[in-house]
């Protein structure tokens, strides 16, 4: 199974969308500062994943979520959760 998260900076409030086929491992990679593009940005928190059946559905899947009707989306799914911070 492979998988879309979306991280949310506790420093910055920006979000950061990708996939990865093992997702632990993967979070403990931003958590722990391995991961370039979130290295500055933590703490981090993940926000949202979702499983996908190959790594082509994910990486497309990625890709929508990082469109402006993405964000839109991802923002209207946990718009309760953002309203609290």
């Amino acid at each position: 199974m492979d998988y879309v998260h979306l991280l949310l900076s506790l420093k910055d409030g920006r979000f950061y969308t990708g996939w990865t086929n093992d997702l632990k491992r993967r979070l403990h990679e931003h958590v722990s500062g391995n991961v370039k593009s979130t290295r500055n940005r933590r703490p981090l928190k993940l926000l949202y994943y979702e499983g996908c059946l190959n790594e082509t559905d994910a990486q497309q899947r990625e890709k929508y979520l990082k469109s402006g009707m993405g964000k839109k989306y991802l923002r209207n799914r946990n718009k309760h959760y953002l309203q609290d911070l």
